[in-house]
């Protein structure tokens, strides 16, 4: 079993950043892939970015250039992943996930972007 939680959601002024973090625990050694996905009110969850264990990161064109994603794997029992977020924009409002190997998810974290 893989134990996800994500943190570092928040209000932000756009304009501004925020740094979404990812913890993958468990049996995580099978894990290869890891990725941020959000889900913007009314709207259907959306890819964002992901990365591999080897640092090969993708981006959804939407946030290329403004998010990036970066992966820490200390061991075999943990790896953690960042989304660094700058330029956020009203319309980045969204509840924020992230998953290991596309099949565990988080519960999500609330990102605001108002003024």
């Amino acid at each position: 079993q893989v134990h996800v939680v994500e943190s570092g959601g928040g209000l932000v002024q756009p304009g501004g950043s925020l740094r979404l973090s990812c913890a993958a625990s468990g049996s995580i050694v099978s894990i290869t892939d890891m990725g941020w996905y959000r889900q913007r009110p009314g709207k259907e969850r959306e890819f964002l970015a992901s990365v591999t264990s080897y640092g090969v990161t993708n981006y959804a064109d939407s946030v290329k250039g403004r998010f990036t994603i970066s992966i820490i794997s200390r061991d075999n029992a943990k790896k953690t992943v960042y989304l660094q977020m700058n330029s956020l924009k009203p319309e980045d409002t969204a509840v924020y996930y992230c998953a290991a190997a596309t099949y565990y998810w988080g519960q999500g974290t609330q990102v605001t972007v108002s003024s």
